[in-house]
């Protein structure tokens, strides 16, 4: 598991937009969680509150930016989920991803791409 703090869903989404405009004015991205999330200002200053206490953000002379990649978090959020969900099985993620969603062959492709570079490591 990852030594990242843990980020719950509405937390993500907030990070979704830090990260599209970061660095950002306080006032600024309180505005766009408005119009994006439909948040009010209270609840936009507490998830920069407790992601800064958690160490996911910080916010210095009300500009806010990132202290953890969304790379890093995507990482973390699907390892957490092949864990709970498939006991840690990569195999098993995929055979059930692959009956839910069609695939095309691009998507296939680039697949099979990711697969032959990992071997090659």
């Amino acid at each position: 598991m990852s030594d990242l703090p843990q980020i719950f869903d509405s937390e993500y989404r907030f990070c979704l937009l830090l990260w599209e405009y970061e660095p950002i004015n306080s006032t600024k991205l309180v505005e766009i969680c408005k119009e994006r999330l439909g948040w009010s200002k209270a609840t936009t200053y507490t998830v920069i509150r407790r992601l800064a206490q958690r160490g996911v953000l910080k916010n210095e002379q009300s500009i806010v930016s990132s202290l953890i990649s969304k790379e890093e978090v995507q990482k973390s959020r699907i390892d957490e989920m092949l864990e709970k969900t498939f006991q840690g099985s990569t195999p098993a993620f995929i055979a059930a991803f692959s009956q839910s969603k069609k695939l095309t062959k691009e998507e296939i492709a680039q697949l099979q791409a990711l697969i032959d570079d990992y071997e090659e490591v």
